[in-house]
């Protein structure tokens, strides 16, 4: 059960800044995982029964399903496995569009209801409306969030086969039948107006462009979805993947009454973790009785020199098995979306999604999703400018908004602390770079950057990267 909460006991913009940035040229995509995690399984920490539970902060009562998804129905578009048999079998008789590695990934989102309330891939007027207005108004009046367009890219040769069908199979990058897409439309691609709206710039090298635009299709195929099975990867990291509908019952399980969300791409160190804590902490301290973190890194594409997601998990494993976040009072789950680096446009779509897995709460620190200049020494985006944009965000009203102060090393205290302008020179700035060129190199960080089960994670999966890297060098020898 879900419903609509006014919470009048906090603000939308609380002020309570996570560093999440890299400007190395990225390498060659590493073709398989090549460090496994271990099996953590993110629901063992708590063995408290099922129930639902009500508080009542400042004569506000609040059940623990906390939020109502976009649209208030969270989508649900996997076919029912009494059906799968004679839905494929009519997806076999249909015209086929191939889909990529990406796309199976933004099936996968919609499919949960990541993106509720969308049910498929764009038809042109949702589209338009993502583009150029980061929002869909829906049939009520009523507007919600939509930063980022979810579309399907099709060449000339697709197009055609189609023909006149208003329905399509959706095949798998290995041939199986994944969905079908009902009720098509097709219209034109125009790639130079989604990337500059998307990205605010067209200059070469942005990640996601030159991986999955730039090379895509002169079309876009929309449609509603139907999708036959749930998507798994078996990677050994499927049961991460927890849907919203998951996490909504988990949350009620442990029964929070306040739900916060931090997104990351990167490693877990100190500086995030005091963000976390410190926001647990000034939740306690505005009367919630149990709020819980939804530590969520993104499980999507990814640059090349990010760090691998089965890498990342077994890292975050680590940070709660030493104690540094409180297992009791942390779920960590695999959010499915790839990533665009598309700054404020980005974060708001960060943000939407996790108000339909049922957070209320969300973190923003200093330039998130956001990269340095492609071509050019600066950053892509003002650092400041994602923070602010969701506070205004059209659709995000309801969501409750942590804006947090730059955290960083400092080097009297010896640990991470929020960054202090009095006394600048005694903090140390530590980019996502200069992390893995210090686990690259074999270097250790300061001590009280991260914990040292999580760091030994890194360093091994750099000594890992590079025996492999120079493999290919010592069998030419």
């Amino acid at each position: 059960m879900s419903l609509t909460i006014k919470l009048t006991i906090a603000p939308r913009i609380i002020n309570l800044n996570c560093h999440e940035r890299n400007r190395t040229k990225f390498p060659a995509i590493r073709p398989k995982p090549i460090y496994h995690s271990n099996a953590l399984n993110p629901i063992l920490y708590n063995n408290k029964r099922p129930g639902m539970f009500q508080a009542s902060v400042s004569g506000t009562v609040i059940k623990s399903s906390l939020i109502e998804p976009d649209g208030g129905v969270l989508v649900d578009v996997i076919v029912p496995e009494s059906e799968r048999g004679s839905k494929t079998l009519e997806a076999e008789s249909l015209p086929t569009a191939r889909l990529a590695k990406i796309d199976v990934e933004w099936v996968h989102v919609i499919s949960e209801g990541w993106a509720s309330p969308l049910k498929g891939f764009m038809r042109e007027n949702e589209y338009l409306q993502s583009l150029h207005f980061n929002s869909l108004r829906m049939e009520n009046g009523t507007v919600v969030n939509m930063s980022l367009p979810i579309v399907l890219a099709i060449d000339d040769e697709t197009k055609k086969s189609i023909g006149s069908s208003k329905d399509v199979g959706l095949v798998g990058p290995e041939g199986d039948l994944l969905a079908i897409l009902r009720s098509i439309e097709i219209y034109k691609h125009n790639k130079e107006e989604r990337i500059a709206r998307t990205w605010g710039t067209t200059a070469p090298g942005l990640p996601y462009v030159e991986e999955f635009i730039a090379p895509a299709g002169n079309w876009l195929l929309g449609g509603d979805l139907e999708v036959l099975k749930p998507i798994k990867y078996n990677d050994g990291l499927d049961h991460y993947r927890l849907s919203p509908k998951q996490l909504r019952k988990e949350f009620d399980r442990r029964q929070a009454d306040a739900v916060f969300a931090f997104q990351l791409r990167n490693p877990v160190h100190n500086g995030h973790a005091l963000l976390m804590n410190d926001t647990r902490r000034r939740l306690l301290e505005m009367g919630y009785k149990n709020p819980i973190l939804l530590l969520h890194p993104l499980g999507g594409f990814t640059k090349a020199d990010d760090v691998p997601l089965d890498v990342r998990m077994e890292q975050h494993s680590k940070v709660l098995e030493d104690g540094v976040l409180d297992p009791e009072t942390t779920i960590v789950a695999v959010f499915p979306s790839p990533m665009h680096y598309a700054g404020p446009t980005e974060v708001q779509w960060h943000a939407k999604a996790r108000v339909n897995a049922g957070a209320n709460f969300y973190i923003v620190g200093r330039d998130p999703a956001g990269m340095g200049h492609p071509t050019e020494k600066r950053d892509l985006y003002d650092p400041d400018h994602g923070k602010k944009v969701l506070s205004m965000a059209p659709g995000l009203e309801k969501l409750n908004i942590l804006p947090f102060r730059v955290a960083a090393y400092d080097t009297v205290a010896k640990k991470m602390a929020f960054f202090d302008p009095s006394r600048s020179k005694d903090f140390l700035f530590i980019s996502g770079t200069k992390m893995r060129t210090y686990a690259r190199n074999g270097e250790n960080p300061p001590d009280g950057f991260m914990c040292p089960g999580g760091w030994e994670v890194l360093v091994k999966y750099y000594e890992q990267l590079q025996a492999e890297e120079a493999m290919p060098a010592v069998a030419s020898a």
